[in-house]
């Protein structure tokens, strides 16, 4: 590619022209279009024919559309579904995700689901439908404070990162478990200063993944982040969550799969866990027929923990810096890798 040549650019999701103006700022070589479209025909093929840099959620040609196709931004973090799309097996194609761009939102909603079970707010909510007040409230909402318990992170990415740094304030002892411990520092995306933990400064101490049932055993909490992939399917089995202490509570944000349900649901209803929260599911939408539904020390969010009013504005923060780094000719943020499933 020569240097001075035009990069074509097709975003394929909303955007405000405030941010594409911003977009088109980065350099004189970038022409960008940005077309909502719900169908890979609405692009015509002359269209897609010239494109080397795709935004996408989830619209993605065949291989043969796109021959000068180069690189693809996807528009969220998790991309296991399309990893057997044929246009992902296309050779030197460069494919990102928006890791990082959402760790603030996730990571507040693991802290609000910790408080919510460790305050019983599920109890709560209950008493208050039924406009009762328990004659017993002081014993029944006893809560399980956060101040001396440990934390364990499974998963120690951007979200795993920013979990720690919020629960600093609250007196919880965080311990993770890592895939690559000979490289605790991530030098990833980083939405702000201030954020995560790049050096890995916050935890008592990290475990590799072979030893995730040693850390089990250590905490009140698990929080659940690593992405989806053949060696995290059903990582959450029974043998980690009877290798919990009785009473704990478990927290997943990752995927759906990575937590065995059948293991999940039978502590849960004998009382070997303490509750859960959970974001994601097997099956999504989660069947009106799944008995989580009808837990009582179980709350149930629709795989909306990354949600945010600034979503898109700081998704395309990323991409800009990915673009300024593609102009550049430097390693872009997020790249993923084919043989690791992220």
């Amino acid at each position: 590619m020569p240097a001075s040549s035009p990069i074509e650019v097709l975003i394929t999701v909303p955007v405000s022209e405030e941010l594409l103006v911003q977009l088109r700022g980065i350099s004189t070589r970038l022409n960008i279009t940005a077309s909502q479209i719900g169908g890979l025909n609405e692009i015509s093929p002359e269209t897609w024919a010239r494109i080397e840099v795709l935004y996408t959620a989830h619209l993605l040609p065949q291989p043969e559309q796109v021959p000068a196709l180069r690189w693809i931004q996807f528009h969220f973090a998790g991309i296991d579904r399309f990893l057997d799309e044929p246009l992902l097996k296309k050779e030197n194609l460069l494919i990102t995700t928006l890791s990082g761009a959402s760790a603030s939102q996730v990571a507040e909603h693991v802290l609000t689901m910790m408080l919510a079970l460790s305050r019983k707010v599920p109890a709560l909510l209950t008493a208050q439908k039924k406009a009762e007040w328990p004659k017993d409230r002081l014993e029944r909402f006893i809560p399980f404070e956060l101040r001396g318990k440990t934390a364990g992170i499974v998963g120690y990415g951007s979200i795993g990162r920013q979990v720690a740094r919020l629960l600093q304030p609250f007196g919880v002892t965080v311990l993770a478990c890592k895939r690559d411990l000979m490289h605790p520092a991530d030098n990833g995306y980083l939405l702000a200063e201030g954020m995560g933990d790049p050096n890995a400064e916050l935890v008592t101490r990290l475990y590799p993944a072979q030893a995730l049932r040693s850390m089990a055993r250590e905490c009140h909490f698990l929080i659940v982040t690593v992405p989806l992939t053949p060696k995290t399917n059903n990582l959450i089995d029974e043998r980690i969550l009877n290798s919990l202490p009785p009473g704990a509570f478990l927290v997943d944000v990752s995927r759906g799969g990575v937590v065995n349900h059948t293991a999940l649901l039978k502590a849960l209803q004998t009382g070997r866990l303490g509750g859960a929260a959970l974001d994601v599911f097997p099956e999504e939408p989660l069947p009106a027929s799944s008995p989580l539904w009808a837990l009582p020390n179980v709350i149930l969010s629709p795989h909306i923990s990354g949600n945010s009013s600034q979503y898109t504005e700081r998704a395309m923060r990323l991409f800009a810096e990915n673009l300024l780094r593609y102009v550049s000719g430097l390693p872009l943020y997020n790249l993923v890798d084919r043989q690791r499933g992220y």
